[in-house]
């Protein structure tokens, strides 16, 4: 049984892009798959059996209303992209020559770029831009494979605005076929404002609304010097703790000043960025659970060291990557992620692969429900035109997506 809703062309190669419900079936089988990782390991010529839009079976070829051949190709479970900031307004391209000429995050920010930039060209924009903004990003991600995002607030920096974002972040949820995840981000200290007077604001102010109107699932700060220092810093979390928001915590990312021990002591769920993090903060977070999300692509761009992966997980920690979608960091693409992951953070192929599915799942609590191939799970499944998990990491430039399928539906395909 199938409904025709909705379907948008998207891009030069004539794929299509669903932007809502495109086909439902009551059931889907996907066969002739040549490898598939199941977001623990690999197994060889199977298949996935769907029911109900979630995984009922693999390896069992069942009859169903709808056949998808695989044609030999590599299968996977939807990317977790665990930690973006999707929604602002206006662009910076303009920092690219400054990062050519050496400037650093710091400096670029002094010459009147970086978040203070964002946060004018945020404020200015109605909601009805961000809908448009944000709505065309994630059709981007979507068709990237990305089936499940984290959304991040932070460029509002006052009341007014930072409510604006979480609602269209919200919004987004109905427009989008994806898992959309939200997250109050205490971002930076606004122009001209002490940072205990703007701490107070966000607790007697923006965090009560916040919560009262479960606009987000997480509540993080962005930890660094010349931004919330770490007593701060957990002040607010404890704060969003009150609310029900989970904390997040971005640490360690330009200096080592305590952000990752004070997130291992209030056992945030995540510690995010983590370039540099010590011996003593990386034992600290793997003994308390902590989930290590590494963002590749930031250090690619800002031209500094890698976070060491490798070391992090001989140590125990659990590693997810991320993209850190955001005007300084403007990649979508988390196979250009785990690319990075593996060439440049000393992760294996598989690990690069986990950390982009489970352990980003795990990362955004969600490990029940997505982030790998498995009965009672959403069947969240890409499906490339690359023979194995290699290819992913071997074959750069292209996208390697030939369908995106979220809880048993087509919603990208190249066809």
């Amino acid at each position: 049984m199938f409904f025709y809703l909705q379907c948008i062309p998207y891009g030069n190669d004539k794929a299509m892009l669903i932007n809502s419900i495109a086909y439902i079936s009551m059931s889907l089988l996907i066969k002739n798959i040549g490898e598939l990782f199941d977001g623990y390991g690999v197994i060889k010529n199977t298949s996935i059996y769907i029911e109900g839009g979630k995984v009922c079976s693999v390896g069992k070829e069942e009859r169903a209303d709808e056949v998808i051949d695989a044609k030999g190709n590599f299968v996977m479970p939807g990317f977790v992209d665990s930690h973006t900031h999707a929604i602002f307004s206006g662009s910076r391209e303009f920092e690219i020559q400054w990062k050519a000429e050496g400037m650093s995050y710091m400096e670029i920010a002094e010459r009147g770029g970086g978040i203070g930039y964002s946060v004018n060209e945020t404020r200015k924009a109605s909601k009805e831009k961000l809908r448009r903004e944000t709505e065309e990003r994630l059709m981007e991600m979507l068709s990237q494979g990305t089936t499940t995002v984290e959304i991040k607030s932070g460029y509002g920096l006052d009341k007014e605005n930072e409510i604006k974002m979480l609602e269209v972040i919200n919004e987004m949820k109905g427009r989008v076929s994806m898992d959309i995840v939200p997250t109050y981000l205490a971002h930076a200290i606004p122009p001209g404002r002490e940072e205990k007077e703007y701490v107070d604001k966000i607790i007697n102010e923006i965090l009560p609304e916040v919560g009262e109107r479960n606009l987000a699932k997480f509540c993080d700060v962005f930890c660094e010097i010349g931004y919330f220092g770490v007593e701060k810093s957990r002040k607010i979390l404890v704060e969003g703790k009150k609310y029900g928001m989970l904390p997040k915590i971005h640490a360690d990312e330009f200096s080592c000043i305590g952000c990752s021990s004070m997130a291992a002591e209030i056992k945030a769920v995540s510690a995010d960025h983590l370039l540099m993090a010590g011996e003593n903060e990386i034992e600290a977070l793997a003994r308390a659970g902590v989930i290590a999300t590494l963002l590749p692509a930031t250090p690619f761009v800002l031209n500094t060291p890698y976070p060491d992966a490798k070391r992090m997980m001989e140590k125990g920690l659990t590693v997810a990557v991320a993209t850190d979608f955001n005007p300084n960091c403007y990649v979508m693409d988390m196979k250009f992620i785990i690319q990075l992951a593996c060439y440049k953070m000393g992760m294996k192929p598989l690990d690069a692969l986990k950390a982009a599915t489970i352990n980003g799942a795990r990362a955004l609590k969600m490990e029940n429900e997505v982030g790998s191939i498995e009965p009672g799970k959403k069947a969240d499944i890409i499906i490339t035109n690359v023979p194995s998990h290699l290819f992913m990491f071997y074959k750069m430039g292209v996208n390697m997506v030939d369908k995106v399928i979220k809880e048993g539906r087509v919603v990208y395909s190249k066809e």
